[in-house]
């Protein structure tokens, strides 16, 4: 309200000038006018256009002005296409590995020295790769990864070689020392080369001791291990050990808590090359100290000797832990694979196909990088 009672007091004091240029100017007002001019916005009137104008112009101009009003909407095409076929190519195109360490990789720990700890070797890490090896010192322990399929403990004055680590086989070779394999991979995957046996993984912990003349010790904690050369094969269960000899291969395996007669009288037969036929009396111990347990034992047996001591063997045997309804007596004197499978699986100390789908594998695949 003060506002319009404002303005009609100006228009009674006769300044229209102000609002719409019809009064008395103001000389005040007509110097800020004057001043202000050269800011003034200057109209310009654009004639319309004709309505005919575009189809009474010559055909060029005609085309001519319909190409330039077309290439933006072309140039907004064309853009959205490369975009499009932009995305498609970097989603689909191959990207280049990342680089990171191959091998396997290996922390070594020194330990400190007994009477200078300052002189011990810092540990280090590093990796190794396939065709080279890891030698542990005197005063130095290792662990090694497994890829992804576990873990090695390296004992000192060990010699350890990496042969293969495909997806398929993880495959070492033990020189000397000694390895605890921590392996939690498919059975047969992980591979130990010994100097007078192959160690196969059937899914466990063990440790492996391998000495300078190329003989060793097979110890399982879990699981069971697969010891094999050249036909011959030695099973061996958590619990159990089996010894091999650069001769004859492996040995026949043996729980740790049997007797000391039983054990010893087992390592008179395996000193012999080839068979236990030789020495009766050790097989009279072997088989008098048998407990049930011990049946491992002589279910290897019946491969390793002679016709006449098989069927003392296998009397035994079925005192002890008597065969499945589908083992026969004759089946297993003629040592017919499949009946000595099932009275293996009967002893409920690991399932034999594992093995078996081992050997077929290894055949197939054997001298083919996998």
């Amino acid at each position: 309200m003060s506002k319009m009672r404002h303005r009609r007091d100006i228009k009674k004091t006769g300044s229209d000038y102000v609002w719409d240029r019809s009064g008395q100017p103001d000389p005040q007002i007509q110097r800020l006018e004057h001043t202000l001019a050269a800011f003034r916005h200057q109209r310009t009137v654009v004639p319309p256009f004709p309505e005919n104008a575009f189809t009474s112009a010559p055909l060029p101009w005609r085309e001519s002005l319909l190409l330039h009003l077309h290439i933006p909407r072309l140039a907004a095409a064309a853009l959205i296409a490369f975009a499009i076929v932009s995305s498609l190519w970097f989603s689909l195109a191959p990207r280049p590995p990342l680089s990171a360490p191959t091998g396997w990789q290996v922390h070594i720990t020194a330990k400190p020295a007994q009477t200078d700890p300052s002189n011990s070797t810092p540990p280090e890490k590093q990796w190794l790769q396939v065709g080279e090896a890891l030698e542990t010192p005197a005063n130095s322990t290792a662990t090694v990864s497994v890829a992804e399929i576990g873990r090695l403990d390296v004992e000192p004055l060990t010699r350890l070689r990496l042969l293969q680590s495909g997806t398929a086989r993880k495959h070492v070779a033990l020189d000397r020392g000694t390895i605890r394999a921590t392996i939690w991979a498919t059975p047969g995957q992980f591979v130990v080369d010994t100097p007078s046996a192959m160690a196969v993984d059937l899914g466990c912990i063990y440790t492996l001791q391998v000495n300078d003349d190329g003989s060793g010790t097979l110890r399982t904690t879990l699981g069971w291990v697969g010891f094999h050369r050249d036909g011959r094969d030695s099973f061996i269960p958590a619990g159990a050990a089996c010894s091999t000899h650069p001769q004859s291969g492996p040995g026949t395996p043996y729980f740790e808590d049997a007797s000391p007669a039983f054990q010893s009288a087992l390592g008179q037969f395996d000193s012999n090359a080839k068979n236990i036929s030789g020495d009766p009396s050790a097989l009279r111990i072997l088989l008098g100290e048998a407990r049930k347990r011990d049946a491992l034992t002589l279910w290897h047996l019946l491969s390793r000797v002679d016709p006449a001591s098989r069927a003392v063997i296998y009397d035994r045997l079925v005192q002890l832990v008597p065969p499945p309804g589908d083992v026969t007596r004759d089946a297993i004197l003629h040592l017919d694979r499949a009946a000595l499978d099932s009275w293996w699986n009967g002893l409920d100390l690991g399932d034999i196909t594992l093995w078996r789908h081992w050997e077929r594998t290894w055949i197939d695949t054997r001298g083919q990088p996998n």
